[in-house]
């Protein structure tokens, strides 16, 4: 499936839950103190306190880790969770991220 699809999943059992989040947030990127045309875009922040980015992929790569890593630096928040969906138990998919 799609990350999309779990995304919606998630935010459906948040709002269940009551618990509060923001999803696909927009980080703006400045380059020199200029701002670039383009954003980057975080999965979900779940109570302003974790960052939730997902995937879907054999194996997760280095490229996620880091992606991860620099979300959190730009957010200023402080833990991280990488989720990958596809595998056989989610527990094993889940990796976290302290800045």
């Amino acid at each position: 499936m799609l990350e999309s699809i779990y995304e919606e999943c998630l935010c459906i059992e948040f709002d269940r839950k009551n618990i509060c989040y923001e999803r696909q947030k927009e980080i703006p990127i400045e380059y020199r103190g200029n701002k670039l045309d383009c954003n980057y875009r975080i999965d979900l922040i779940v109570g302003n306190k974790l960052l939730v980015e997902l995937k879907t992929c054999e194996t997760l790569l280095p490229i996620h880790e880091a992606q991860t890593l620099t979300y959190l630096k730009l957010t200023g928040l402080k833990i991280g969770l990488l989720i990958n969906f596809c595998v056989p138990l989610l527990k094993d998919g889940i990796k976290r991220f302290a800045n």
